[in-house]
């Protein structure tokens, strides 16, 4: 007997006492309308094999290997594939199983086109190319893509802000999209129920990926050009090996069956990478839940309906020919704490309590599923990351060492775009896209061990999976991990703090009772107590628009304080570097763009750059004098030495950067972290010099305290590192304060300051006074996959002198033939606005997007910087 949809909603509400719930598997009882215990993939075909594994390898193994990847899932066939294709063919690939064993052969296998990121859409679009061109062109096999479209529903306006947005962006990419009314959508989908509707994007070229048809055709593919498919061959250890330098680096790959000796090792094995990564000694920060779906029956007119995204009620449905596929994402997952290495093709049982939400909002959305049967549940292992976005790149524990896992359920659409990229970052050295949004180094290290973290931070993404993405959202769970000593005196003061790299920065300062960021509480899951009277979790719902939010006016007050009169800005997160050593100098000339060995006590603006010229920092770095240690203010140096001063939520990124390149061109240096060991607030505005020049023991007049210079000097009787910067574009010094004593010099700042009008401000302000001057921000304006000319930083190469740095050959090359893109600044007189991601059209034609945007209140305008391009491809 089969339970219908809706009995079985009506079930679980009518079951006041829980054992006589049919749901409740730990009854024998049987009931008429049991939910089906059939658990089963929609797919005819699978690659499981009937008689269990056999014995051994399906092939012998190899003595060696250019790459060894580990897990035959969607993102080790893409990359082996994509290895191959790019004329890496000693490349060999390990599955314990059979292809796909894991949680791909149980996935849903939906590709939606557009999402809220340029380089997401960019991926997505190459998944979609190979799947539905490439393979089939270099095999003549079907990879089983379905082109069926995708519909999105809106239940209210901001959602419909939302798709209209991500229409814009589509457009830049030449992706066909269409907002539709709730009739529209009726006409499209008749058996959808649009009473309760604002509107729908449709997008017709979305579609569904088959798992088994995909992998077998992606191996087979990558076989033909030379590359080595083992199945049934689990991979037992990892031997790394330590070199003179200290450097660890991976050595060869161990299984029962033999040892492969390679240099390079690709962690695909998606919810068992973490035991993959402790094999190595590198942390992998993702976690398991049980995520699901249901097959329903036969649905009659359902065929060649688009699938489903109804994001409100955190629901999809997926055509499965006659029928449909019911999945989403609940707010109390279930955790697999105990991954189990025996789970190839494996299902576990549907718990119906946490699923039955999903049934209530498809039945809400397709009525007719209320008289439905349910055929099958799915119910697999998945793995899910602290920021719903995959760990993919270098590990940086140990060179060699590649991660591509933590895909959170969208392995198969994203799978090609990143089976690419990782093929590059591999032979290349870095990606070619910007993949610092799923970079393992975009996790500051203190994190990616943090279970509590992990668990927190993963929770609150999957069940926030399918809000509505805001400019300005900020998490809740796992917070306060990294405060610096002004955290509480600033907290009284009413700031409203960001989390960067598991710091609390300041965002703006309310002018009402404080706003602690408080425990997080699982949104009321797990039978936790929710938060009440949560004031920061208020503030944060007021900007849950795209609008702008309520206390603009505040935002206002203290750009515009910094302008006319002067602000302090707590900025301690930043990176704190030391690089020091006898090949310093050597090394400072070939990192850096600019020239930074001016004489000792000058400060300079600089970028860092890939070998392919993209901008992978940008920095400020100052010469120290020679002399003895007075840490944390100065290190011991009896030759070049050089404190590099870095936006905190990049700090992992640089460190690894720099330390990359340190190891490669051989250079005797050290780098040492001070990050946690000073703060670092910064005086800015007019009156800044009055205000500073009662707290500080030393002129600060134009001659003796320059722009871009610094000098240790005394603070209210203690030593700082005081240093004539902006990122505002005004008269100002940062102060870089040794941890005990923040307190007393910021003291004696604001009490020198009061006459003035001196205020707090956060970064919020920083935001929109740097765009108002012009200032980058690095991954928004300025990221990887922009050179320094492109992005109008043409001043801080060194290209007048004679000194190589990296990247140099490709910058002279791209001023030799012209640029093809650059950046442009834009305003609108309409007082709206924008976030980035805006298309750009000229005369009609997109010639590009925004990637950053804010207000300027000194202008009064909505601002704007994108990157624009011919075309015809021509030069701009």
């Amino acid at each position: 007997a089969m339970a219908f949809l809706g009995s079985a909603v009506r079930r679980v509400v009518l079951a006041v006492r829980p054992p006589l719930s049919p749901l409740c598997r730990t009854t024998a009882r049987s009931y008429s309308s049991e939910p089906t215990k059939e658990k089963s993939v929609p797919y005819e075909k699978t690659l499981k094999q009937e008689n269990g594994a056999s014995s051994g390898p399906t092939k012998p193994l190899p003595r060696s290997a250019d790459v060894v990847v580990i897990g035959g899932g969607s993102l080790g066939c893409q990359t082996i594939y994509h290895l191959a294709k790019m004329g890496m063919t000693n490349v060999v690939l390990l599955e314990r199983d059979r292809l796909t064993a894991g949680t791909t052969w149980h996935t849903a296998g939906l590709l939606w086109q557009l999402r809220p990121s340029d380089v997401e859409v960019e991926l997505l679009a190459h998944t979609r190319n190979v799947i539905s061109k490439d393979l089939e062109e270099e095999t003549g096999l079907h990879t089983g893509w379905i082109q069926n479209g995708g519909l999105f529903i809106a239940s209210n306006k901001q959602r419909l802000d939302e798709y209209k947005r991500l229409m814009s962006l589509g457009k830049v990419y030449g992706i066909e999209s269409h907002v539709l009314s709730p009739a529209e959508t009726k006409d499209l989908y008749p058996l959808m129920n649009v009473d309760d509707l604002y509107g729908t994007l449709y997008v017709p070229k979305d579609g569904t990926m088959d798992p088994a048809g995909t992998c077998t055709t992606l191996t087979r593919a990558a076989s033909a050009r030379g590359a080595t498919v083992i199945e049934n061959c689990p991979v037992t250890g990892i031997q790394v090996r330590t070199d003179d330098l200290g450097m660890k680096k991976v050595k060869a790959v161990e299984t029962p069956h033999g040892t492969i000796e390679t240099p390079c090792v690709v962690n695909c094995a998606g919810v068992w990478a973490a035991k993959l990564g402790e094999m190595a000694g590198v942390k992998v920060p993702l976690i398991a839940m049980h995520h699901a779906y249901v097959v329903t029956e036969r649905i009659e007119g359902i065929q060649n309906m688009p699938n489903v995204r109804d994001h409100d009620a955190s629901v999809y449905l997926r055509l499965q020919g006659d029928a449909l596929s019911v999945g989403g994402y609940e707010h109390n997952p279930i955790f697999w704490d105990e991954v189990s290495d025996k789970f190839a093709f494996s299902l576990f049982d549907l718990d119906w309590d946490v699923f039955m939400q999903h049934i209530e909002g498809a039945i809400n959305r397709v009525p007719d599923l209320e008289q439905t049967g349910i055929k099958s549940t799915v119910c697999g292992p998945e793995s899910f990351t602290a920021d719903h976005k995959p760990l993919m790149g270098e590990a940086p524990e140990v060179r060699g060492f590649f991660l591509g896992c933590g895909f959170n359920s969208a392995g198969m659409m994203l799978g090609g775009g990143c089976g690419r990229e990782l093929a590059h970052w591999i032979i290349h050295g870095r990606p070619e896209k910007d993949m610092y949004g799923y970079d393992i180094r975009r996790f500051h290290n203190s994190l990616t061990g943090n279970q509590r973290w992990i668990r927190e931070r993963s929770h609150e993404s999957y069940a926030k999976n399918y809000s509505v993405v805001f400019p300005f959202d900020e998490p809740l769970a796992s917070r306060n991990m990294r405060k610096d000593p002004f955290h509480q005196v600033l907290t009284e003061q009413g700031c409203v703090f960001q989390e960067r790299h598991g710091w609390e920065r300041p965002g703006w300062f309310n002018k009402g009772e404080p706003a602690p960021v408080k425990d997080y509480d699982y949104y009321g899951a797990y039978d936790i107590k929710k938060n009440v009277n949560y004031k920061y979790n208020e503030l944060l719902g007021k900007e849950y628009t795209f609008d702008f939010p309520p206390h603009h006016d505040v935002i206002k007050s203290e750009c515009l304080s910094c302008r006319h009169g002067v602000a302090v800005f707590d900025m301690s997160y930043f990176g704190k570097f030391y690089l020091i050593g006898p090949d310093a100098k050597k090394a400072a000339d070939w990192l850096f763009t600019a020239d930074v060995n001016k004489k000792p006590g000058s400060t300079v603006y600089t970028c860092m750059l890939n070998k392919r010229g993209g901008a992978e920092a940008d920095l400020t770095v100052s010469r120290l004098e020679r002399g003895a240690a007075n840490l944390p203010l100065a290190p011991e140096s009896n030759g070049d030495a050089y404190y590099l001063a870095i936006g905190g939520g990049v700090a992992e990124h640089n460190w690894n950067h720099i330390r990359t390149v340190l190891q490669d061109q051989g250079f005797h240096c050290q780098l040492t972290d001070h990050s946690e060991d000073m703060g670092m607030i910064s005086i800015q505005g007019p009156k800044s010099r009055e205000v500073l020049q009662e707290v500080l023991d030393t002129d600060l007049s134009n001659e003796a305290f320059p722009f871009s210079t610094h000098k240790v000097v005394n603070a209210a009787g203690h030593q700082v590192r005081a240093m004539r910067l902006s990122f505002v574009g005004e008269l100002g010094w940062e102060l870089h304060i040794p941890k005990d004593s923040c307190l007393p010099v910021y003291h004696a700042v604001m009490a020198a300051g009061a006459k003035h009008g001196i205020i707090n401000s956060g970064y919020r302000a920083i935001d929109s006074l740097s765009i108002e001057k012009g200032y980058r921000h690095w991954h928004a304006d300025l990221r990887p996959d922009d050179t320094p000319l492109e992005a109008g930083l043409a001043f801080t190469c060194k290209l007048k002198s004679s000194i190589p740095f990296q990247g140099r050959d490709r910058l002279e090359k791209q001023k030799e033939d012209g640029l093809r893109r650059r950046i442009v600044c834009f305003t609108i007189d309409e007082k709206v606005p924008m976030f980035g991601l805006e298309a750009i059209f000229r005369n009609g034609v997109p010639v590009g997007h925004l990637r950053r945007s804010d207000y300027g209140f000194f202008i009064d305008k909505t601002i704007g910087y994108g990157y624009i391009r011919n075309p015809d491809g021509g030069v701009v």
